[in-house]
């Protein structure tokens, strides 16, 4: 009898306490806060993500869209990291580069110059070369490196532009092909693609050495004058790509610039070319259009592109989406 007694007590005293444990479980899954209600307590919070910066303006590739009238339109980016190459679908197709060689005809004589400075005079010289685009000074250059205006045998490029093509691993680059200007250094050939080339090669030092590549650089970002600064063996080169960059890639770090324009006769048009070259990217903008237009439609081009190739545009600052806080 007494073992029954006990064993209907125990019985009583499991099932009153999963009663008493139910409502309690109940109570913290509905959210009971113990004031009279079961689903009105306290909301658990959410942690908001803490907000991250944008990434820091930069050129990257990006449809391209100009209405542009004339001859030739091709343009090329080279991202420096990656070594990957954008733009038009010409941008194999050549133009003649102008002034815009004189930065390679320039480093290609320091190179050779290894450890040794130059003269003053031609130190001078290579200068006046890139920041005022001096014809007469970048001809003092150029036979220094070597160069000549004779007819290179063979129809073959010159040896100041054979070692541009080698040592900065050109594809489309080839000597003029104007009658009576085939060994002139400024009817180069060179493509949009060849031209992006061009600026990484001095960028990363190939072209000018150890030495001298930061001299290049710096004076290239000295380059200076508008498109109305202009006389006739030289002239302000200040324009084009470095129009179209915002403020905030400026301000990152030097932007090496060497463009090259002439109104040839010969065909009637202007050949304008753009090349601008940072830590980051290098790009170029080549062009021929009527002699009827200004130097100056050229040069706004040149900005357009370089516009539409900032990333994120501007008003176009990424956002960190923010998660609602409510009750669970």
């Amino acid at each position: 009898m007494r073992s029954r007694v006990i064993m209907v007590l125990a019985v009583l005293a499991v099932l009153l306490g999963v009663g008493l444990l139910v409502p309690t479980a109940y109570a913290k899954l509905a959210g009971d806060d113990g004031a009279g209600g079961i689903g009105g307590g306290a909301a658990e919070k959410v942690p908001t993500p803490a907000p991250t910066e944008p990434p820091a303006p930069t050129l990257a590739a990006a449809p391209v869209s100009v209405n542009f009238k004339g001859q030739f339109f091709g343009w090329a980016l080279l991202d420096r990291k990656t070594g990957e190459i954008t733009g038009s679908k010409n941008m194999a197709s050549t133009n003649s580069t102008e002034s815009m060689l004189k930065a390679w005809i320039v480093s290609d004589y320091l190179r050779q110059l290894g450890d040794k400075a130059p003269s003053a005079e031609l130190k001078k010289a290579a200068s006046l070369a890139i920041r005022d685009s001096d014809d007469d000074a970048a001809n003092k250059v150029y036979r220094a490196a070597g160069g000549s205006y004779r007819v290179p045998a063979g129809g073959q490029a010159g040896p100041v532009v054979q070692r541009a093509i080698k040592i900065c691993g050109l594809t489309d680059t080839e000597r003029g092909n104007v009658a009576g200007y085939e060994g002139w250094w400024s009817f180069t050939r060179m493509s949009p693609q060849d031209a992006v080339r061009l600026g990484d090669c001095i960028a990363d030092g190939k072209a000018a050495g150890p030495v001298w590549t930061t001299w290049v650089l710096d004076e290239m970002a000295k380059v200076r004058g508008s498109v109305s600064q202009q006389q006739a063996r030289s002239g302000g080169g200040k324009w084009g790509i470095v129009d179209g960059l915002p403020a905030e890639i400026k301000a990152q770090g030097p932007v090496s610039v060497k463009n090259g324009w002439t109104q040839l006769s010969y065909d009637g048009n202007w050949h304008v070319n753009c090349l601008a070259v940072t830590d980051k990217w290098s790009l170029a903008v080549m062009l021929r259009y009527p002699a009827g237009q200004p130097l100056s439609y050229g040069a706004k081009v040149c900005a357009s592109v370089t516009t539409q190739l900032v990333t994120p545009q501007p008003g176009a600052a990424l956002k960190v989406p923010q998660q609602p806080v409510g009750k669970l």
